[in-house]
């Protein structure tokens, strides 16, 4: 089984580059499932029904969320005909949408689920906890378990990624934008990525134009960020290749931008 994830996607450009690499990728790597993270594809904070239709056009087979799920009040009116966007799971009370999905791939089951981490971010319910009640009720029919986990502390994800380790077939980190060189697999058999990267915007600050974010250091004062403008672009994720005891055999990471051009 072999996935291909993909990092933020932030803004107009990230969806560009999403319809201009993923068929591409897809014909390369011959994944059988594709992820994506779109919790920025609409103006770099949230999604609305235009850019999730966007992503899955591209290629998308699922799409997870992570901190700006909400951002764009939209959301509400379509999350629940939204059958393949999975928001964090450990939202807490009777929170719209799911948090998790479940993939039929040649007669087998592939469940993603979206968790966020809780250090510098809301404090959501515990994901430790929440992993451990979704993997004893919601999962027990599962082959292969993918987690993309939406955190920003470095620490926090790489111990869910040994608290999970064996459990589940690989752990994701999305939300901090800056691809990890740390892709490996855990001593019981489970993927981890401290975090993909992200795909939209290659010169500015995590996809915000750098003006807008140097005042904001240099001021101390209220800063309204923007997407950067720019003509090029950037993709990342990495390719997972799973094997039939629902962990990972191989992890490689994925990168497009001007210095490391897609070959076909």
């Amino acid at each position: 089984m072999r996935i291909l994830f993909i990092g933020d996607v932030v803004g107009s450009l990230g969806q560009q580059m999403l319809k201009d690499y993923l068929p591409r990728l897809k014909k390369h790597y011959k994944p059988q499932v594709t992820i994506v993270n779109g919790e920025n594809a609409a103006d770099g904070k949230g999604i609305t029904e235009n850019a999730y239709k966007c992503i899955l056009n591209a290629g998308a087979d699922v799409i997870t969320m992570g901190n700006h799920t909400w951002d764009k009040r939209e959301l509400f009116d379509f999350i629940e005909r939204a059958p393949k966007l999975v928001r964090p799971a450990n939202f807490p009370g009777v929170t719209p949408g799911q948090g998790l999905v479940n993939i039929n791939v040649n007669g087998k089951c592939l469940t993603v689920i979206n968790l966020q981490g809780r250090v510098f971010l809301n404090d959501l319910d515990n994901p430790f906890a929440k992993i451990d009640e979704l993997l004893a009720n919601d999962c027990s029919h599962s082959d292969w378990i993918i987690v993309d986990f939406h955190a920003e502390a470095t620490s926090e994800k790489e111990a869910f990624g040994y608290y999970v380790d064996g459990r589940v077939a690989a752990v994701i980190g999305t939300h901090t934008h800056v691809q990890t060189n740390d892709a490996r697999i855990l001593s019981h058999g489970t993927g981890y990525l401290t975090d993909a990267g992200m795909t939209g915007p290659y010169n500015g600050v995590l996809g915000v134009k750098a003006d807008s974010v140097l005042a904001r250091f240099l001021t101390q004062r209220p800063t309204r960020f923007a997407v950067a403008e720019d003509d090029q672009g950037q993709l990342n994720g990495c390719l997972l290749d799973l094997d039939d005891h629902g962990h990972t055999h191989d992890i490689k990471l994925v990168q497009i931008n001007p210095n490391h051009p897609f070959f076909d």
